[in-house]
């Protein structure tokens, strides 16, 4: 195991850093071993620092305000004070890693506050902890590079597909008494079992007919044939085979039972083009309609030329790259890499059950579509650093705004929504990429090759079959904790200093 130590200098002014040794040691291509020592004559340094302030305003029985000697001042607020100069010591010792150019941090150092100690003798205070990081490589030459780029002219037939799409979703279904056929939708009671076993059920899901049927971590092929002349309280059961990376482990590449319990069979009647519904398109006649329609096909197409560039890009450039990634890694950031590529969707104009559909397939393959998207990420980052890309808040208003508009929100509302769920830097990496991305474009060669437009999509359902989706959430987004572990320092930090 290499290791490297830095010993960090300090300045003689009363605002001067920590002075703390690093030793920093590569445990993987991803991964660091970080051992923070804090000398004792720094604790005593931020010690008399914290009693410095108190002592000036202290409350001591039999004493005026601030008159109290400094030794029962001590006492009396030894505690509290013990607390406060743990807390600063590891935020400032942590924030010390910013300082490092070795180390570009991808997630929140790995460590558990409560276990670390502040030593009551004279005596260095010492904790460690895991931190994952960039991987160094060396970039090859990315100028230039020869790419395929999907192309094409919307015909009106296009158009007016496309525009039947955008209409099914606002139509209207209607209960019907004959057989489902193809294009059907049928409400019904989904129940999953294992050895006759139940292990995952939705009581009521409502499903369109279509050659596939896709959850969180498996599929259902020629589900229009399956499914072909049911009626209403029938119940049909079919085998579903889950993915090698479904939430339920003991399941994965087993087959499990799905039995549907239909309940109504409803067909699809389009939506009339009044003047009231064209208004709620924000357009005033069919003709602009179909404008708007290609403009969210143009769209797609930009968002498949994107996708498919960098597919190119990270196979062409990742070729000497064998970075091994944690399995801990690929587990937090597979919910990271659904919550960008839904974004992305979003504002490329996709339908919910479009996205739903491409969300299911990445479920379906969380491991090798996260490493993928990882390495893509750590390319284009490090492109986008060497090139001083960076983002601006219009950036961030354009991609909210397209968001918005998509999902029938205010710019407002989508805004403060990321913003609860801690996903603006999501944001923020999904327009670093496509700055990138556009750039790398402006110097590539292209080869023209014609874009399919999609057919008939999968329907998707938002459910896993066999069941355990909310551990890999909860497993998902633990670095969210260390987040708030920081953050919660950070606040008693400007506590103190209020």
């Amino acid at each position: 195991m290499d290791s490297v130590t830095n010993v960090l200098e300090v300045s003689q002014d009363e605002t001067k850093k920590l002075d703390a040794k690093l030793d920093i040691a590569t445990v993987s291509a991803c991964e660091r071993k970080i051992v923070i020592t804090i000398p004792p004559e720094e604790i005593s340094r931020y010690f008399d620092k914290e009693f410095d302030e108190i002592v000036e305003n202290a409350n001591v029985p039999g004493f005026r305000k601030g008159r109290a000697p400094r030794k029962l001042v001590e006492k009396q607020y030894k505690k509290m004070v013990r607390d406060r100069v743990k807390n600063a010591l590891i935020l400032d010792s942590v924030s010390l890693l910013q300082d490092n150019d070795s180390l570009t941090p991808i997630s929140e150092p790995d460590f558990d506050f409560d276990a670390v100690v502040l030593p009551d003798e004279e005596r260095p205070m010492v904790f460690e902890f895991t931190l994952e990081v960039r991987p160094e490589f060396d970039l090859p030459e990315w100028k230039g590079l020869k790419i395929e780029k999907p192309v094409a002219e919307f015909t009106s037939d296009d158009v007016n597909h496309a525009m039947e799409r955008v209409l099914s979703d606002h139509g209207t279904l209607e209960p019907i008494e004959e057989a489902a056929s193809a294009g059907d939708y049928i409400l019904a009671k989904l129940t999953f079992l294992a050895n006759g076993e139940v292990i995952s059920s939705a009581e009521q899901e409502r499903i369109r007919i279509r050659p596939t049927l896709s959850f969180h971590d498996g599929v259902i092929k020629d589900f229009d044939q399956f499914m072909k002349g049911v009626k209403a309280g029938e119940i049909r059961e079919t085998t579903v085979t889950l993915s090698e990376d479904a939430a339920n482990v003991t399941l994965r590449g087993k087959d499990v039972t799905a039995k549907f319990e239909v309940k109504e069979v409803l067909r699809l009647e389009l939506p009339e083009l009044t003047s009231e519904f064209l208004h709620h398109f924000g357009v005033n006649d069919v003709g602009e309609l179909k404008d708007e329609i290609k403009t969210y096909l143009q769209r797609q197409l930009e968002f498949e030329q994107r996708r498919r560039t960098r597919q190119q890009v990270t196979e062409l450039l990742t070729v000497s790259a064998s970075w091994t990634l944690p399995p801990a890694l690929l587990e937090r950031q597979a919910y990271r890499e659904l919550q960008r590529m839904i974004m992305e969707l979003q504002r490329s104009g996709y339908s919910d059950n479009e996205i739903r559909s491409q969300i299911n397939y990445l479920r379906q393959n969380s491991r090798t579509a996260t490493a993928q998207a990882l390495k893509e990420h750590f390319i284009l980052e490090k492109i986008a650093e060497i090139e001083g890309i960076e983002t601006t808040e219009v950036d961030y208003d354009a991609e909210i705004r397209l968001i918005a508009v998509q999902q029938n929100e205010t710019p407002r509302r989508v805004r403060a929504r990321l913003e609860k769920q801690g996903q603006m830097d999501i944001l923020r990496n999904q327009i670093v990429e496509r700055k990138v991305l556009d750039l790398i474009f402006e110097n590539a060669v292209f080869t023209e090759v014609p874009y399919e437009m999609p057919g008939i999509t999968d329907e998707a359902v938002d459910h896993a079959a066999g069941g355990g989706d909310e551990a890999v959430i909860n497993e998902a987004t633990e670095e969210d904790l260390h987040a708030a572990n920081r953050e919660a320092i950070e606040k008693k930090e400007l506590n103190i200093e209020e």
